[in-house]
């Protein structure tokens, strides 16, 4: 389980995040959803370890993560798996050797297993026959794809999507959202998904937080969602509607 209690954070004396706090359960596919600007990416980066909050705690499991020595914060991570905005690939490296890399920098592994490891990741993700193409061969949802076998190739507790969806067709997009629902359940992973797509809400969102200007307006699931009495995520989702009759 992830918990963050009372995150705050800003920049440059304009705050960015207040008091926010929720908690995301293993085998959940939580999201984070609200417009541009809103807290979104500055929250997922306080939880994976990349800026350090202001004020507030974010325990793994009952370990309070800023508040540890250097050895718990670095085991924490070893547990995570993050699949970054447009995927972050290695140009130079194949897809095998992208999705073998944090095996290289963070395992002892035998060269066998990391041949088994990589091969396994890349079959459930659909992908064993694009091992040796490069990223530049392969088109931008298998790119995805291939972001989330680096992601879970540790095998983590916790699993971390910035974005999945961003410039994918909407079918490719239904895809991307069941893979990392498949993955979610079949691992029982804690996944936090960072969107402002409302497919993925409707279709995966099992636990859903809004922000707005760095406040948590609103906390539920796909199923009550649409019901929501909040003016401004109302308008966020009709916004989306809207967006997305315009891109047919």
């Amino acid at each position: 389980m992830i918990q963050f209690i009372d995150i705050c954070k800003s920049f440059d004396g304009r705050m960015v995040l207040e008091n926010v706090s929720s908690a995301f359960k293993p085998g959940d596919t939580s999201l984070i959803i609200g417009g541009s600007g809103t807290g979104k990416s500055v929250l997922l980066k306080c939880l994976i370890g990349l800026v350090k909050p202001d004020k507030g705690q974010v325990l793994y499991n009952g370990r309070d993560f800023w508040n540890s020595e250097e050895e718990v914060r670095k085991q924490i991570r070893r547990e995570m798996g993050v699949l970054f905005q447009g995927g972050a690939l290695f140009d130079s490296k194949t897809v095998a050797q992208n999705v073998r890399f944090p095996l290289e920098m963070l395992t002892d592994m035998s060269e066998s297993e990391k041949d088994d490891r990589v091969m396994f990741c890349l079959a459930r993700v659909g992908l064993e026959q694009a091992a040796n193409r490069m990223p530049s061969e392969i088109s931008g949802g298998m790119k995805k794809r291939v972001g989330i076998a680096r992601a879970i190739v540790m095998n983590p507790k916790y699993l971390f999507c910035d974005e999945p969806n961003s410039g994918l067709d909407p079918l490719t997009s239904i895809k991307i959202d069941e893979l990392i629902k498949e993955i979610t359940d079949e691992y029982n992973i804690t996944t936090v998904v960072i969107t402002h797509d409302m497919n993925s809400v409707l279709e995966i969102g099992e636990k859903i937080i809004f922000l707005y200007k760095g406040h948590k307006l609103w906390e539920g699931d796909n199923q009550t969602i649409t019901k929501s009495k909040v003016a401004e995520l109302n308008e966020f989702i009709f916004a989306n509607k809207l967006l997305r009759e315009l891109e047919k």
